[in-house]
């Protein structure tokens, strides 16, 4: 199965609690932390939803 890296790279201060809960979700704690996961649908939602606030890679 394919890994994604994602990488936290805007702050989540003044953001709406579900978009902080999602980071936290996710794994993402502070800014350029980066973490892999699987490359799920469930995954790929979770991302769309801060796509604004995070980068990803496939690896």
């Amino acid at each position: 199965m394919a890994q994604l890296k994602i990488t936290l790279v805007k702050s989540t201060i003044g953001r709406k609690a579900d978009q902080i809960a999602t980071v936290k979700a996710l794994g993402l704690k502070k800014i350029r932390d980066s973490v892999l996961q699987a490359d799920t649908p469930q995954t790929r939602g979770m991302i769309n939803r801060v796509s604004h606030l995070v980068t990803v890679e496939e690896i």
